[in-house]
């Protein structure tokens, strides 16, 4: 039973790939041509929103969102949420109409053919070059110009050890918020970790629920104050962590 189940894994897994890949290929004319343009980045943003959502319902994935934050779609925003899954990058652009911009790490470039547009299209940082980390603010600031908004995983990564909840947040999404006065919508994927995780034998199709909680406002802060980036930081982190409890607790019981 165990040898059918880890073919079985083998299969979907693979199948996942194939499927970052065919919606890609179908679309790569138009991709390539709204990417030539930065002003035409919203263009691109509607066809990511479709290779998403390809990807999850083909995976054997279906989401339910509920959504207490009344966003407007003509602000910028700074959209934060727990990372445990590949899928939460697809999860993200299914379930947020807000053209954004994400803020990732620049090894994901590496990825054949998703990396091509996604080092031309997102704003990629080296965690261990101080450069790499102080460009990131004029390169946000350029984008938020443009009208856009920012997404940025906080934890930084995933956690090697999947019984972590929820890891500690980086202060970069929330000094980026202050900076530009730009409110923090936190968002909580409870699902993703059981879903599809990064452990290749695991996972399975189903649900995957999303939460975006009501924003909150960075009017007034000071970035040069780091108890306001802290106060923040905790804030938010404390948003994504209970509601992960709670669905744990709800799960359990």
């Amino acid at each position: 039973m165990r040898i059918i189940k880890i073919v079985l894994w083998t299969l979907w897994r693979v199948w996942f790939y194939i499927m970052m890949a065919i919606p890609i290929l179908v679309m790569f004319p138009f991709l390539v041509v709204s990417i030539l343009k930065e002003k035409w980045y919203p263009y691109f943003f509607v066809m990511a929103r479709i290779w998403a959502k390809c990807i999850l319902y083909g995976s054997g994935f279906y989401y339910k969102l509920k959504d207490t934050a009344n966003l407007d779609e003509a602000k910028s925003y700074m959209f934060v949420a727990n990372h445990t899954s590949m899928a939460d990058i697809m999860l993200m652009l299914a379930i947020v109409k807000n053209p954004f911009v994400f803020v990732g790490k620049k090894e994901l470039s590496k990825i054949p053919l998703f990396g091509f547009f996604y080092k031309r299209t997102c704003i990629l940082v080296d965690r261990s070059s101080q450069k790499s980390r102080m460009e990131v603010f004029n390169r946000a600031q350029k984008r938020l110009n443009q009208g856009l908004s920012i997404c940025i995983f906080p934890e930084g990564g995933v956690p090697a050890d999947e019984s972590v909840v929820l890891d500690g947040f980086k202060d970069g999404a929330f000094r980026l918020a202050i900076e530009h006065q730009i409110p923090i919508v936190p968002i909580t994927f409870p699902d993703n970790k059981k879903r599809f995780s990064y452990t290749f034998f695991s996972g399975s199709p189903g649900l995957m629920r999303a939460k975006i909680h009501p924003i909150i406002e960075t009017k007034g802060l000071d970035i040069e104050n780091k108890e306001d980036v802290k106060k923040l930081n905790e804030q938010t982190r404390q948003i994504i962590y209970n509601q992960l409890m709670d669905d744990l607790k709800k799960s359990i019981n």
